[in-house]
């Protein structure tokens, strides 16, 4: 046999080998490596190496990383930089050991995903809005000032002792404690607060709870600047 006539040969064993290895053997020769079945089969891979455990839903992320959201595939992907995945119809799917350790990193750092996602949110819109401010057209400054805007003025009123206002921050914390706020309030670094506001929780919350919240944050953070605010001076 000539060498031309034995690289054909070899060819098509091969190919032969691989129709029976992908599950086409039975179907015809043009059928066998068409997109169609090539498709097929690579979906049926992705199937099993999922089923295997190697490749973990987007829904399924808070299994691994128990701070996650519900679905943090856009997160994960634009602003971690998450790198091994892949999209199957309108599902993403993560490397199932990545995920257990970028868990671990995050865990390191004492962050909850979910409320880092949310923080950045926030971030962002803000920045819109200081985007959104409408910039001047006009030439020199873009404002006017009226002529009677002049020896116009106040002197701030004496500042409290700093124990008045340390003595209000601890009845704050003693009424936290009192009425478990902490289930309703995170405090961070000792000296601000936020609400846990989770829509399904707040539709079913007695209302005079809900003032109570947002009366308690206004108070602690503004005793904790206030009291910032007179350090500094």
């Amino acid at each position: 046999m000539e060498q031309g006539e034995q690289i054909l040969a070899e060819i098509k064993e091969l190919k032969s080998a691989i129709a029976r290895i992908i599950g086409t053997a039975d179907l015809s020769a043009k059928r066998q490596f068409s997109k169609t079945s090539l498709d097929k089969v690579a979906n049926e891979f992705q199937k099993l190496n999922t089923e295997r455990g190697e490749w973990i839903k987007d829904n399924d992320v808070h299994k691994i990383i128990r701070s996650a959201p519900y679905s943090p595939s856009k997160f994960l992907i634009n602003e971690l930089g998450f790198a091994k995945y892949f999209r199957r119809g309108h599902t993403f799917y993560f490397n199932k050991q990545d995920l257990i350790s970028l868990g671990k990193e995050i865990n390191a750092r004492n962050v909850n995903l979910s409320r880092y996602i949310e923080l950045k949110a926030d971030q962002l819109k803000f920045q819109k809005y200081i985007e959104s401010v409408p910039k001047s057209n006009k030439e020199g400054k873009p404002y006017s000032i009226p002529e009677d805007a002049r020896d116009i003025n106040t002197i701030p009123p004496k500042n409290p002792p700093i124990k008045v206002v340390k003595d209000e921050i601890k009845k704050l914390k003693e009424e936290f404690e009192q009425y478990k706020l902490s289930e309703y309030i995170d405090v961070y670094r000792d000296s601000h607060a936020m609400s846990k506001f989770i829509y399904y929780h707040n539709k079913y919350m007695d209302p005079e709870i809900k003032k109570r919240i947002k009366r308690w944050i206004s108070d602690f953070n503004d005793a904790n600047h206030f009291l910032n605010e007179i350090r500094k001076k």
